[in-house]
């Protein structure tokens, strides 16, 4: 009888060389999952429902969680919040974006290694007014002609010639998002972009969000209407940039007298050496100041980017400085109706650096590479956009003004049968435009809706009343 010799292996050793090989393969399946993670993941990061959302039915919640855990643990994501505002973020995003992705130029991570020092090694100072008296108007230049040059080619719309704030109304629906979005970003809020387009558009507040928020999106949503409405004849004087204050921190400020007013007392930079000049005769001066070169410097990218440079490092408020800066930096952009400046995506370690740089070394360099990347970075944006708008009716440009003005009367007056109000109207123009005028207006009438009163200046309770009383029968 042949002899058969069955040879048993060792158990533990299979399973070892099981385990070996199957091993490969789990890392490539999690590096996968963990991939199709980060994909979802901007700098403002996400919550697990949105991300759930982003992944569809691909990985299901249990393995979500398991994979954002061991990601943590891996040092691949960071957990911001408790409960149900946990967020996470990329860790190279949020820990140091200008290292691993943000273009510095040579001075600038020369000045980035002198401000990156621990806070104890750095010495403090304060506010240097000559810093502010040194730059002569024209003369003195935080970009270069290269930079200003390249800006200028890339931010032209065509428009330049048209009445100031002309793109910017064109615009007005996507700026009113992107900008209160990236902007207020940059403070912190959780509100995703899909969120601030609900709020600023349908009024729908996102679940779960702190009210504080929705205030603030809601805050850079009537600054920027302001801004853009009165393009054409805002000036870089205490009036604007008051009322821009008083918009941008409604709601907002610890002692709401605060608001739109000059601060009165001392404030601190947190994680900074640097203290701001406390007298408030001082502040004022130099604020004064501030406007007064702004509003001399004939470049706009020049003009934009001094007074994100100023306005900050004075710290005339006690709070909301830089998105006061953020906002009038469009100030000159919508005036030549230039691209508009949105800050989406930039990195906020690079922004943070920057404003150190300025803070405690009085050195642009580091804000300058993010103020052009951040321009060219909305020109792409609004590039898009730009090629599905169709050019503006001359008629309603020239008579524009007298259009909603007429508008606004009609409906905050409640008016019932305005047709004989706009004949009235029209009777002062030229007669070949009178009736092109009415249809306007008319036109204007029957399109009206709640995401487009600010264009006319019309409160949203006006609105309704002047909708539910009058809508159907103002042609009667």
């Amino acid at each position: 009888m042949p002899f058969f010799l069955l040879i048993v292996p060792n158990r533990a050793k299979v399973a070892g060389t099981i385990k070996e090989r199957m091993l490969p393969m789990a890392q490539d399946h999690d590096s996968l999952i963990f991939s199709q993670i980060l994909a979802c993941l901007s700098a403002q990061g996400a919550a697990l429902r949105e991300l759930e959302q982003r992944l569809g039915k691909e990985i299901s919640k249990r393995t979500l969680q398991r994979a954002l855990n061991d990601m943590l643990t891996a040092g691949k994501l960071e957990r911001r919040g408790n409960g149900r505002a946990v967020r996470y973020y990329p860790l190279s995003a949020s820990k140091d974006t200008t290292a691993h992705t943000f273009p510095l130029a040579a001075d600038s991570l020369e000045v980035k290694n002198l401000i990156r020092r621990p806070v104890q090694e750095r010495t403090p100072v304060g506010y240097d007014i000559d810093f502010l008296r040194r730059y002569q108007p024209n003369e003195t230049f935080y970009l270069s002609t290269a930079a200003r040059t390249t800006l200028r080619r890339l931010g032209e719309t065509g428009e330049e010639r048209l009445p100031a704030g002309t793109y910017g109304r064109q615009v007005l629906h996507r700026l009113l998002i992107d900008l209160s979005w990236a902007s207020s970003s940059l403070e912190g809020n959780t509100y995703s972009r899909l969120d601030t387009e609900r709020l600023i558009a349908h009024g729908e507040i996102a679940a779960g969000k702190d009210a504080l928020e929705t205030q603030m999106i809601l805050n850079h949503k009537a600054a920027i209407e302001f801004l853009v409405e009165n393009a054409d004849d805002t000036r870089f004087n205490l009036h604007t940039f008051l009322n821009l204050h008083g918009l941008l921190s409604e709601g907002l400020m610890l002692d709401p007298s605060a608001s739109g007013r000059l601060r009165s007392r001392p404030v601190d930079i947190g994680g900074s050496v640097y203290k701001p000049h406390a007298l408030p005769q001082v502040i004022e001066e130099a604020f004064r100041e501030i406007l007064e070169k702004a509003g001399a410097i004939k470049d706009p990218f020049e003009q934009a980017f001094f007074l994100m440079v100023q306005i900050p490092y004075l710290q005339p408020f006690e709070d909301v400085n830089k998105r006061v800066s953020r906002l009038s930096a469009n100030i000159p952009l919508l005036r030549h109706n230039l691209c508009p400046l949105t800050f989406l995506d930039v990195p906020e370690r690079a922004y943070i650096d920057g404003y150190l740089a300025v803070y405690e070394l009085n050195r642009v360099e580091i804000l300058r590479d993010v103020f052009v990347w951040a321009y060219e970075r909305s020109v792409q944006e609004y590039l898009a956009v730009r090629k599905t708008l169709t050019p503006p009716d001359p008629l309603r440009l020239k008579y524009r003004v007298p259009l909603h003005t007429l508008i606004h009367q009609i409906v905050t007056e409640n008016i019932s049968k305005p047709l004989m109000l706009i004949e009235q109207a029209a009777e002062a123009l030229p007669e070949e435009h009178r009736a092109a005028f009415t249809d306007m207006v008319l036109d204007d009438l029957k399109r009206l809706h709640e995401g487009v009163l600010a264009r006319y200046r019309i409160q949203a309770a006006a609105f309704e009343k002047w909708k539910n009383t009058n809508r159907d029968s103002f042609l009667s």
